[in-house]
């Protein structure tokens, strides 16, 4: 039976939240030594709305884009750990937008059964 005590629970638990946090620091890591970066992250989104990844970027208000751009938020913030300012400035939008876009981008991730692939 599997322990840790900074983690109350049974040996299943400490197992799988263990194998959460690994998980979560492989990602934040591999992010850091340039493995994932915005371009490759363009490309996951545009392969997963089945679109080009140029209108992931485009600067438009159509629905397509929009969905885009805040699916992008999301992972880029919450999947790989992305800073917003960085986000930010790549998109031409305010930190506060792209914190936005990531809570829209995590109801259409949800709504669609979309998940980042990391194995690409």
């Amino acid at each position: 039976m599997k322990s840790d005590e900074r983690i109350l629970g049974d040996g299943n638990f400490v197992e799988e939240v263990l194998r959460r946090a690994d998980e979560n620091l492989e990602r934040k890591y591999a992010l850091r030594v340039g493995k994932y970066d915005f371009n490759w992250l363009v490309r996951q989104v545009a392969r997963a709305l089945e679109i080009e990844p140029d209108d992931v970027l485009a600067p438009c208000r159509y629905k397509g884009a929009v969905r885009a751009r805040s699916v992008l938020c999301y992972w880029g913030t919450r999947e790989l750990g992305m800073r917003t300012v960085e986000l930010a400035k790549r998109l031409c939008l305010s930190p506060a937008t792209i914190s936005q876009s990531a809570m829209r981008g995590r109801e259409i991730a949800i709504e669609d059964g979309l998940q980042l692939n990391l194995i690409d």
